[in-house]
């Protein structure tokens, strides 16, 4: 019998950041707000525990009536989507100057990836594999949203994904938890900083807990259900690293967990997110989830708002269950006053932290305002994030990066769509500011090269396919001309031109909430023009924008160059620029798997072995598991991204061959730039374990570190490695690791990797 390194399952440890109330503080904190509560009526606790939306962003069909009314009776606890220091302020005054006890509201929005100046989409940011870069770009979203008086943000949004078919892969940071939790520590870190009571600082809110990326066939707000096991080893740890960062409040999900929903499920707020994991923050449901139990089949309002309340819920976003039934609950005893006073009390230090009880208009700043929204500065950091997350997935006879002379033919619906650069869930941007590739292409060149522009065709044929796909102020302004006049239109500029750059894919609405998609190609129409501009015989370089991976076999086969840009932000256009002509060498890497086909869903670098596994380099093998008619590769795997140069990997060295607890391991490589550019490259470490009491993943990544180099430049990469590295929840949800053999890989992506083996002794 091996013996086990055992860990307790999740067990909770102190938080990263400087956000750690002393003793003191916290019991100045807990006095403060027992004497508050202790002045408060049943009526006015229950008010604090509403969320109202401010109407100007909505996410739901429910918008929120007579807002202004209900605070004046204490009703209201926060508002979420309203925006302007104006506004704001003027709320404000309402819950200090008309209520009888003068709590402030809290202001919270969906600030995703950035307030005003636009970041790349979270899975385009992701793609950076830069964790600095990551927080600052919360950072500055934090600065910008603080002075338009918001205090509160929706994000980060943690969830694993591994079905592109769903649309909100978008908002998240891909497929694996061990990268996606170093994301959730440094966007925690950005927008929440070192004092939350700064009025620079955003409380952050980690969601969907849990387990919404696992929707079944990748559509949005579907069933949920996995085994606990595959919950702590493939899913949980993101959510849990927020919390471990100290993060502020955490939304629930839509998804159900064990056949209960995610808003009423006792053993996933309480037994799990407060006892084992020790959160101490606000729980809030999303968009009318308390009222939506009622369509899960889980009873009436009454029924689900008391459901909530007991699991663990403390704020209750729009629906007002809370607000209509949990009175008549406490008189009923459906619910006790204690469960009220907790939730009250959640939500009071929530405020408390943020220094609202010192200022209610700290955030409210107009000089800020006016000084620290949409800077120079910070459009140059959101275009060199840009440039970071744009993934370089064919380079065929180095077409990249292009010349700035002669003449290049712009085709395609994107090529002219500011609107849509700055992706789903841009509630707050200008679209008016944002850079299109026709201008961003058009700065970078000035008067060196002749830019010809033509349509090309529109997003799809499909018109109502169409309006679905362009929401929020984002259309693409449907050419009602036949598709025939637009492909001969693309097709005559193109004659006339040394290079063709189509700009194709999705439109920014077409990945996000209640955006899934079965044909995740690129869109009929679209793809016909591409196979015209093939066929001309001009180069080709496809830039590809897209909030999901996209099928793209035909296009991997047949077009030379593809640089994936997924939608950058505001300064999209330029940033886009930079990597065509070579001012930035790409060096984003994938988060996410591309599928050859959608039969292959799901597909991750991270899978299980089978009994019957497929032999590497095999397609098809009677009684072994595989497909008839398609191989079991992706097109693309986890990690994968290509640079305008090139680098070798040296053989895996190990300090040691075998590992004790208490030990450690140094597992380097000596990485070379053969090329003739200055590049990035992100070095990635990954552990299988090759014997188990459950069955193991064939790989798992557990480093990486992000490289510069000159052309010609070796650097020695050093990963260590400790027991601790190797450990993972067994049936029992024990945390352990377990002595037996071991591979290391070292690689530019998950396929492509060098590897030693180690024991992990007893």
């Amino acid at each position: 019998m091996k013996l086990l390194f055992i860990v307790i399952a999740f067990v909770a440890y102190l938080p990263l950041t400087a956000q750690v109330q002393t003793a003191a503080q916290q019991t100045k904190m807990n006095a403060f707000v027992s004497s508050l509560m202790g002045k408060m009526t049943v009526d006015e606790k229950i008010g604090q525990l509403n969320l109202l939306t401010g109407g100007e962003a909505t996410t739901g069909s429910v918008v929120s009536t007579d807002v202004e009314s209900k605070i004046k009776k204490g009703q209201v606890g926060g508002i979420f989507s309203m925006a302007s220091v104006g506004r704001i302020r003027k709320t404000q005054e309402l819950a200090i100057t008309q209520t009888r006890l003068k709590i402030p509201i809290i202001f919270g929005m969906d600030v995703i990836h950035g307030y005003k100046t636009m970041f790349p989409i979270p899975l385009g940011l992701s793609c950076t594999w830069d964790m600095e870069l990551m927080e600052a770009s919360a950072r500055i979203a934090a600065i910008e949203a603080t002075a338009d008086g918001l205090n509160w943000t929706f994000s980060p949004m943690v969830d694993i994904a591994r079905d592109p078919r769903w649309g909100r892969v978008s908002e998240g940071s891909g497929e694996d938890p061990y990268l996606g939790s170093a994301i959730a520590k440094a966007m925690v870190k950005g927008y929440q900083g070192a004092d939350l009571s700064a009025n620079n600082t955003l409380m952050a809110c980690v969601k969907h807990f849990a387990l919404y990326g696992a929707a079944e066939g990748g559509r949005d707000y579907n069933t949920t259900d996995m085994s606990r096991v595959r919950m702590y080893n493939e899913y949980l740890a993101p959510y849990k690293a927020a919390v471990d960062a100290g993060v502020g409040s955490v939304m629930t999900s839509f998804n159900e967990i064990d056949g209960i929903p995610a808003s009423g499920n006792r053993w996933l707020l309480t037994d799990l997110l407060r006892k084992q994991w020790g959160f101490k923050g606000l729980v809030v449901s999303d968009y009318t989830s308390i009222n939506e139990m009622m369509d899960h089949g889980m009873g009436d309002l009454q029924t689900c708002a008391a459901l909530a309340l007991n699991a663990g819920m403390d704020m209750d976003m729009v629906g007002e269950g809370f607000l209509t039934t949990l009175k008549k609950s406490l008189r009923e005893g459906k619910v006790t006053q204690k469960a009220i006073d907790d939730a009250c009390r959640k939500i009071l230090e929530a405020k408390y932290k943020l220094g609202l009880f010192d200022d209610p208009y700290r955030y409210c700043d107009s000089d800020r305002a006016a000084k620290e929204i949409f800077t120079a500065a910070h459009l140059q950091k959101a275009r060199e994030t840009a440039a970071q997350s744009f993934v370089l997935l064919k380079n065929q006879d180095n077409l990249l990066p292009m010349k700035k002379n002669g003449s290049i033919a712009l085709v395609g619906p994107l090529a002219d769509a500011k609107e849509n650069m700055t992706g789903t869930w841009s509630v707050s941007a200008d679209f008016s500011k944002a850079i299109s590739l026709l201008t961003g292409l058009q700065n970078a060149v000035g008067n060196k090269a002749k830019i010809r522009y033509a349509k090309g065709s529109n997003l799809t044929e499909d018109s109502l396919l169409e309006q679905r796909s362009t929401m929020f102020g984002k259309s693409l302004g449907r050419d009602k001309r036949p598709d025939s006049v637009l492909l001969k239109e693309a097709l005559t500029i193109a004659a006339q031109s040394d290079v063709i750059v189509a700009a194709l894919g999705e439109a920014a609405e077409m990945s996000g909430e209640s955006a899934s998609r079965t044909n995740i190609d690129i869109p009929d129409v679209q793809k016909k023009l591409l196979k015209a501009l093939v066929k001309t015989g001009k180069p080709v370089v496809l830039v590809l924008f897209t909030g999901r991976p996209l099928t793209l076999v035909w296009e991997q086969q047949h077009v030379p160059a593809i640089l994936n840009v997924w939608f950058g932000g505001t300064e999209a256009g330029n940033a886009i620029a930079d990597v065509l002509f070579g001012d930035v060498n790409p060096s984003g890497k994938l988060t996410t798997t591309f599928p050859q086909n959608v039969g292959q869903i799901p597909l991750y670098y991270n899978h299980k072995n089978t009994g019957r596994p497929l032999a590497e380099g095999q397609w098809f093998q009677k009684f072994r598991s595989n497909y008839l008619d398609v191989s079991n590769d992706p097109l693309y795997p986890f990690g994968f991204g290509l640079s305008y140069t090139t680098f070798s990997y040296s053989d895996v060295k190990l300090s040691n061959t075998s590992l004790k607890a208490g030990q450690k391991i140094t597992a380097s490589v000596t990485v070379t730039n053969t090329g003739n550019k200055d590049g990035k490259e992100v070095v990635q470490l990954y552990i299988r374990d090759m014997v188990g009491s459950i069955t193991r993943p064939v790989k798992e990544l557990k480093g990486f570190q992000k490289i510069e180099m000159e052309p010609g430049e070796s650097k020695k990469v050093e990963f260590t490695i400790s027991v601790n590295d190797l450990k993972f929840y067994n049936s029992n949800l024990q945390y352990v690791a377990e002595p037996g053999d071991f591979k290391v890989f070292i690689g530019t992506n998950s396929r492509d990797v060098k590897e030693a083996d180690f024991k992990l002794l007893h």
